[in-house]
């Protein structure tokens, strides 16, 4: 059985993509899938310690190779990174399969100027990538493919859905295609591929901040993050992403009536996963903190207090919640005091945030178009909503596919990392704290 990965990609490219060219140096996940590609180059590239094969080798993954051109750059950067320094170039569908010991969810991602990552789920053992110009005369082209087993506990399959209504859940996330559209590190510096447990990028968010900075502080810890069973894995979130956060916090004894607010752009019509990390970094003991979680203006969760959740400081918690479908084109998060709001404590702490599109009615994350529509309409078709690639954009893609593991059973099945009250061996010695003056 076949599992097909198709999209149509606003890149002109029917792809789904993940790059994850980065080292293995800080993380001690070992995919029982590993196959990296290198597209259009005649001989392996290593990166990061990491062998890329090529795929003009006779037994290479690439099925269809009519109309395909291999493209190498004569007159590479030094700075460049090699494996960007070739390409695949194709003119008609084209595909390629990549034979799956762990089926399930499946992670893809475009990587460079513009960043494209996606979880789909495969009951399959064998994952097909298509790439598909727009129309007849277009071209689409990539530069690596990666395809690696997933951790088990990535994706959760239950959301707390937010629409008003309190103690709704959403079953099924894990079947469900998804796109993530923002992956932030709050309070902290640009979390690159080297850093993270599982190759994935985190980006500043200043940019994305909308309440007054003067009302906000930025955290920094050098002490030990405790992950605990059943809490957050070093695979959900870096120790670089908790170890920083974002803290409404007050000196004059009195709680401030204000929320830390910001707001992301997003497509309009879809449901979108929101993944936001907890990790207790700011506080000197426990009992300290408590605040509200919103989501799009609705009330998410009340009263969120980290210390009777993981009974330890600095240890990391994560919450995911379904926003309903929104027209205004933005997502907005907020946290903010309760009335149970200490003075003299934290009025509220995110430490990161990620953002992801869920597909629609049509299984589509690109609008009223399905993947199966443009296969069947190639190269008659005039699909008016894919936009061709400019001939000379040096856009980089890199793709890849992450399985999560099929082992349902063992998978921590709920919206938020649970954790055991006690935990025998971790202690609650916190390091030294470092606040900005202002954010």
């Amino acid at each position: 059985m076949e599992t097909h990965l198709r999209r149509a990609h606003t890149f002109s490219l029917l792809i789904l993509t993940f790059s994850l060219f980065s080292t293995l140096s800080l993380s001690t996940f070992s995919p029982t899938d590993n196959h990296l590609i290198s597209c259009g180059s005649t001989v392996d590239t290593t990166v990061d310690n990491r062998r890329f094969i090529s795929d003009s080798y006779t037994d290479s993954p690439l099925l269809s190779s009519e109309q395909t051109t291999p493209l190498t750059n004569q007159n590479p950067s030094p700075y460049s990174i090699q494996i960007y320094n070739s390409a695949r170039l194709f003119k008609k569908p084209s595909k390629y399969a990549f034979e799956i010991k762990e089926p399930g969810t499946h992670m893809g991602k475009v990587r460079d100027t513009v960043v494209k990552e996606y979880f789909i789920w495969a009951d399959s053992d064998k994952v097909v990538i298509n790439f598909v110009p727009a129309k007849k005369g277009n071209y689409g082209f990539v530069n690596a493919i990666e395809v690696i087993s997933a951790p088990k506990d990535l994706i959760a399959d239950v959301g707390f859905l937010v629409n008003g209504n309190k103690d709704e859940k959403f079953v099924g996330l894990t079947k469900q295609a998804l796109e993530t559209v923002h992956r932030i590190n709050v309070g902290g510096p640009k979390v690159t591929p080297f850093n993270d447990t599982v190759w994935r990028t985190w980006i500043p968010d200043y940019e994305f901040l909308k309440s007054s900075k003067d009302l906000s502080k930025q955290m920094y810890f050098d002490g030990r993050i405790h992950y605990q069973y059943g809490g957050a894995s070093r695979e959900v979130g870096p120790d670089f992403v908790y170890k920083t956060a974002r803290v409404i916090t007050n000196t004059n004894g009195s709680v401030l009536n204000v929320n830390m607010t910001w707001e992301f752009p997003v497509d309009e019509g879809y449901k979108y996963l929101v993944r936001m990390h907890f990790c207790d970094i700011a506080s000197i003991s426990l009992g300290l903190i408590h605040f509200n979680v919103y989501v799009n203006g609705y009330l998410a969760y009340e009263d969120l207090d980290l210390s009777s959740i993981t009974d330890t400081l600095a240890s990391p918690f994560y919450v995911d919640f379904v926003s309903a479908d929104d027209s205004s084109g933005v997502l907005r998060v907020s946290v903010g005091p309760t009335n149970k709001t200490m003075a003299y404590g934290v009025d509220g702490i995110l430490n990161g945030v990620e953002i992801m599109k869920m597909n629609n009615s049509v299984g589509s994350l690109d609008g009223k178009i399905c993947a199966g529509m443009v296969l069947k309409s190639w190269p008659r078709g005039n699909i008016g909503a894919l936009v061709p690639i400019v001939a000379g954009v040096c856009l980089f893609l890199s793709l890849a596919a992450l399985m999560h593991r099929r082992t349902v059973g063992r998978r921590n099945p709920a919206a938020w990392s649970k954790l055991p009250t006690e935990v025998p061996g971790v202690g609650s010695n916190h390091g030294n704290q470092h606040l900005s003056g202002k954010a």
